[in-house]
């Protein structure tokens, strides 16, 4: 009731005690994770979106370095949680961008003697408003694809090997079943 005082509006007790507000700290950081906005320009006929530029030292205008072995695509079925992938047998940096759809992105570092080591960072990606995101070796990463499913564009510094993947896994739910929770709030 003491903080109701404080409020311009008042409201009925049974409202004003279930009452909570929503709280918008900085999201974590992990070291050498980075972003890196596109520009998708529109006209009547459609867009045209720039994703890298290369040069004999790799991408260009980045706020990191990364040197292009490999670019797929992955294209994930509706509600889809493919996570925990982690790059450890060597070295394998990834940027990532959304093409289309949706899809909510955990970044957790496992680096031992990260400065960041624990840190787990929720992205939010969409095809609407193209972001890149760059996932150092040793971040575990992993996703949940929107109602819609979506589409993954990804480019990596090594090279797929089927007879060897680099690609060690973590239960989906290692670092905890709410990070997949739906937020009804």
């Amino acid at each position: 009731m003491a903080e109701q005082a404080a409020h311009k509006i008042k409201l009925d007790t049974q409202y004003a005690d279930a009452l909570a507000f929503e709280k918008y700290p900085a999201q974590p950081q992990i070291g050498g994770v980075w972003f890196h906005a596109l520009k998708k320009n529109r006209s009547e006929n459609g867009a045209f979106m720039e994703y890298v530029r290369l040069d004999e030292n790799g991408v260009q205008g980045l706020p990191g370095t990364l040197t292009p072995r490999q670019i797929s695509v992955s294209w994930a079925a509706p509600k889809r949680i493919n996570a925990f992938h982690i790059h450890v047998k060597q070295e394998q940096n990834e940027i990532w961008c959304v093409l289309s759809g949706q899809l909510m992105i955990w970044l957790v570092d496992c680096r031992e003697g990260s400065s960041t080591l624990g840190v787990k960072r929720k992205l939010v990606f969409s095809g609407e408003q193209p972001m890149m995101v760059h996932i150092p070796s040793g971040v575990a990463h992993g996703y949940q694809a929107g109602e819609q499913g979506a589409t993954l564009l990804y480019t990596m510094d090594a090279q797929f090997d089927i007879d060897d993947p680099n690609e060690g896994r973590l239960p989906w739910n290692f670092f905890g079943d709410d990070l997949w929770a739906e937020d009804m709030g």
